[in-house]
């Protein structure tokens, strides 16, 4: 810009007399008109109190709003603008001029001329000027947009530089779980876009009383400062940057306002500039990134910005390094008590392939071992697929009847017209059909134990026999007269609510206190979600065993949607869905269509009884899941995204098996 200005004051006095030229540019960020003089001949320059004024304080403002010039042929006369008019006047201008520089696109300001002596400006002079001023503006245009371009270069060049560097920062703190390893990758890159001559990393003690020297890098020579030193918080200037949660900036005069040793031995080791960034994470700072130079002011705005980036990587790095020791420390106490544990889950009041240990699951264990000794009745209550049965086999085993029979009848499988004959038996000839003698579960339990699952699906009229059966231990068989004795130990469950059942009148009252000698409620697997990922490898490795595969690995992100899940089918939808799974996994990775969870929460009305589609054959689910896979990576077999990859298979493999199943890409 003054190199234009020189050109144009050298030119200008052959044509036009004038002393001096200015360009003023208007600043839309500050709503500002800013100066750029040219010196007068004698080597005198025209000052203002600084090179800016407001629009309304500047005749070229005057200009560039009202896209006119501006003419003042006497300045002593000139009442406006007096803050500018007394500084030309101090410096011998008695006459001036403001045209508009002004282009196609924009106005960009004005052009300023004037004189030492006092003779007003011709119209021809002015008609003359303001085609220099169309030029003017032109040149000035293509100059402020190369200076903006050039900038913008720049920039993006350190934009660039500090990218790669925070990518390098990166696959150096990934690399490395060891403090000096992850530092020495990381300083090298920092030095090439923030210049420092000092850098460590400082972590703070659990009680957050001390600040231990991690890592230290200092090229230069030795420091007083070593690696492992401790240092307490309130003695470093690290302090503030920890209380505040926020970059410390300090110079030479800041580092002495602080009382602390560390302060003066970096001043006295001429140290001008230092920084301190606080690494934290999730909310909590775990040390501090300091940096120091030799340079004044050597730590800018954009430095610290980028400071605070690497350190939030720096922080992820550290705290990963603090978990990683404590898992080793916790590792081999955790492998001493897994076997423990799983044999304590799994075995515990010797309940056979019961996995849990939620706190309310493990309640009804503990119910389950103090009742199954006696042999009072035992009401299960829970909803569907919770386990009513494994716990009624649980009881029986854990009972002094284990050694004899356990008999099961679900109540809602029977037919009503069938349901006593199952129940009691039936003599020869007692309905049409009946062409032998039949015992009842009640015969075949004797001296054992008897589960009647669904009990509130039995008929109110047969309601009464099975009562007396129950109290009496006595009952007939169906079209016969002689009674029958049994020593029968009743375990029943049911998902209904009884209690309405008896109010509603479906259900005997007396029955029902029978039959809730000691109730047993068992929680839906919605609420132990902490029984899930047990559970899910019980039954993986379950039928992994079974098929004759081998499952290593069960993704996290698998077992948190199982986790989110609500599972209206409990324990039994849960085993269900991992066969299929295990069915579907070709690979060492197991596979879960979790479409099929997201379509069935979005099923209005269904309960946990609603009839579930018979399951496929294990062939027959393959080969969907192989044809859904290859319409998804549109029948592209190998590569990345191909149909291979995706299933964990060799393209040769996924060839041999297409054969095998009569797969072939439509038409």
């Amino acid at each position: 810009m003054q190199a234009l200005l020189r050109d144009l004051y050298n030119s200008l006095p052959k044509v036009v007399e004038l002393d001096y030229v200015t360009i003023v540019l208007h600043d839309a960020t500050r709503g500002e008109m800013r100066m750029h003089w040219l010196q007068t001949s004698d080597g005198r320059a025209p000052s203002v109190p600084n090179n800016a004024l407001k629009i309304e304080e500047s005749p070229a403002g005057m200009a560039w709003r009202r896209q006119e010039p501006v003419l003042i042929d006497d300045l002593t006369r000139e009442k406006r603008w007096p803050l500018l008019i007394s500084k030309l006047k101090e410096n011998g201008v008695s006459s001036s001029c403001y045209l508009p520089l002004t282009t196609a696109q924009r106005k960009l300001g004005a052009l300023g001329f004037g004189r030492l002596h006092l003779k007003p400006f011709e119209p021809r002079e002015v008609e003359f000027m303001q085609h220099v001023s169309a030029q003017v503006a032109v040149a000035v245009d293509n100059v402020l947009n190369y200076e903006k371009a050039l900038c913008f270069q720049q920039k993006l060049e350190r934009e660039r530089d500090r990218l790669n560097v925070l990518l390098e920062i990166t696959n150096a703190l990934v690399s490395s779980l060891e403090p000096k390893e992850l530092f020495s990758g990381i300083v090298g890159g920092l030095r090439r876009v923030v210049a420092h001559d000092y850098a460590s990393l400082a972590v703070l003690s659990p009680d957050g009383q001390v600040m231990q020297l991690y890592a230290l890098d200092y090229p230069s020579g030795e420091l007083f400062m070593k690696e492992g030193m401790d240092i307490p918080l309130g003695l470093s200037p690290a302090r503030i940057a920890v209380e505040t949660r926020k970059p410390l900036v300090a110079n030479k005069a800041k580092l002495m306002e602080f009382d602390s040793p560390v302060s003066r031995r970096l001043v006295e080791e001429g140290f001008e500039s230092a920084v301190s960034v606080p690494l934290m994470v999730r909310g909590k700072v775990l040390g501090t990134l300091n940096l120091s130079s030799f340079e004044k002011n050597a730590f800018r705005d954009e430095d610290v910005q980028f400071l605070t980036q690497v350190a939030a990587q720096i922080a992820i790095a550290v705290s990963n390094t603090f978990a990683f020791r404590e898992i080793q420390v916790l590792r081999d106490k955790l492998s001493d008590e897994k076997l423990y544990l799983e044999e304590e889950i799994r075995t515990e009041y010797n309940f056979r392939e019961m996995i849990g240990d939620n706190a309310a699951f493990r309640a009804v264990l503990q119910q389950v071992g103090t009742v199954a000794p006696t042999d009072a009745s035992v009401l299960i209550i829970g909803e569907t697929g919770t386990g009513k049965e494994l716990i009624a086999r649980a009881i029986h085993e854990m009972s002094p009847r284990a050694q004899r029979t356990f008999v099961k009848l679900n109540c809602a499988a029977i037919p009503t017209g069938l349901l006593e004959s199952e129940m009691f038996g039936h003599e020869r000839g007692a309905f049409t059909g009946a062409i032998q003698q039949k015992l009842g579960r009640f015969e075949l339990a004797h001296e054992g134990t008897l589960f009647l699952d669904e009990v509130g699906d039995i008929p109110l009229e047969l309601q009464p026999k099975l009562l007396r059966a129950l109290q009496e231990h006595e009952f007939e068989r169906l079209g016969g007269t002689k009674t029958l004795k049994v020593n029968v130990r009743l375990v029943a469950a049911t998902h209904r609510n009884l209690q309405q059942m008896v109010a509603d009148g479906t259900f005997r009252m007396d029955l029902f206190y029978r039959l809730n000698v000691f109730p047993v409620v068992l929680p839906p697997l919605r609420t132990r979600r902490d029984d899930i990922p047990l559970l899910v490898r019980h039954f993986v490795q379950k039928f992994a065993r079974r098929m004759g595969r081998t499952i290593e690995r069960i993704p996290s992100e698998i077992m948190e949607a199982l986790m989110r899940y609500d599972w209206p089918g409990n324990v039994r939808e849960l085993e269900n869905l991992m066969e299929r799974a295990v069915i579907l996994s070709p690979s060492e990775v197991l596979r879960v269509p979790l479409g099929e969870l997201r379509n069935a929460e979005q099923v209005e009305g269904r309960t946990s009884e609603t009839p579930v589609q018979a399951s496929l054959t294990m062939e027959a689910a393959e080969r969907n899941h192989i044809v859904q896979v290859l319409r998804e990576s549109k029948w592209q077999l190998s590569g990345d995204g191909g149909a291979a990859a995706r299933l964990g298979m060799k393209r040769t493999t996924l060839q041999s098996r297409m054969k095998k199943l009569g797969i072939a890409r439509p038409v």
